[in-house]
């Protein structure tokens, strides 16, 4: 099926294969845990692993790409986004009305002039002890780190009736998440480029460990685009802890 200005989508997995388009893959039940919401990580990687070229995601992309993170903030209840993130990719309000994005950062330091926060959109997750500016609403987790297990257990008291978060990096927070076994979903899109250089990885910084996904879906495109839909394999009952063996 093809969308004006955007390359042919074809799903691959599950079977049969055949024409679908962004919308119609990514619009699928997400359970929530019983401790927190649903987490899902939306990113673009390189053949070579690298998830930025010239420190920005945007040049690894094309419109199908934006059109997986557009369309998962859509369904999303909340994003959370780090700070350093936020500040080099220029974030600005979401779309919709009354979308929120948590931006976590273990300092404090955000820039509370920019449309982001000044639309009410923007929200800062953060610790104990770090100074956030004044007028900006806070979810804090963690005595001088913010505790990301925490901060999401308690997300509703920022955003009520959380069912599903989307988490768009960068490296260090999905590391962060990676860390604490937060991460239910994967959606990653594979760019047919190869960079080079020192970009850094899905989850640059992260303790080293063993998690087992499973492939929900394999979508491509015309531009030779891969996008694959992820879950976390977890044993039977568990709602946030590692499997027995994964």
């Amino acid at each position: 099926m093809t969308t004006a200005g955007h390359p042919e989508v074809t799903r691959l997995l599950p079977a049969p294969a055949g024409p679908t388009t962004i919308r119609e893959a990514y619009d699928v039940e997400r359970p929530r845990p019983d401790d927190r919401p649903w987490i899902g990580l939306c990113m673009v990687a390189s053949l070579d692993g690298s998830v930025t070229v010239d420190g920005l995601s945007g040049g690894l992309g094309n419109p199908n790409d934006l059109d997986v993170l557009l369309t998962l903030r859509e369904y999303a209840d909340a994003v959370i986004v780090g700070a350093g993130t936020v500040r080099g990719e220029g974030y600005g309000p979401p779309r919709h009305e009354g979308k929120r994005i948590g931006v976590v950062t273990n300092s404090g330091t955000v820039d509370a002039t920019t449309e982001l926060f000044r639309s009410g959109a923007g929200f800062v997750i953060t610790s104990e002890t770090a100074e956030v500016p004044d007028g900006v609403e806070c979810l804090r987790a963690g005595h001088d780190r913010v505790d990301l297990a925490a901060a999401m257990a308690r997300l509703a008291e920022i955003v009520p009736d959380v069912q599903y978060v989307q988490a768009e990096g960068g490296p260090t927070l999905n590391a962060a998440f990676a860390d604490a076994d937060l991460v239910d979903e994967i959606d990653l899109t594979v760019s047919p480029m190869m960079v080079g250089g020192d970009g850094m990885r899905l989850t640059s910084g992260a303790d080293e460990h063993v998690r087992r996904f499973e492939l929900a879906h394999l979508l491509t495109d015309t531009d030779g685009f891969v996008f694959g839909r992820w879950l976390r394999r977890r044993s039977v009952g568990s709602t946030s802890g590692s499997s027995p063996g994964a």
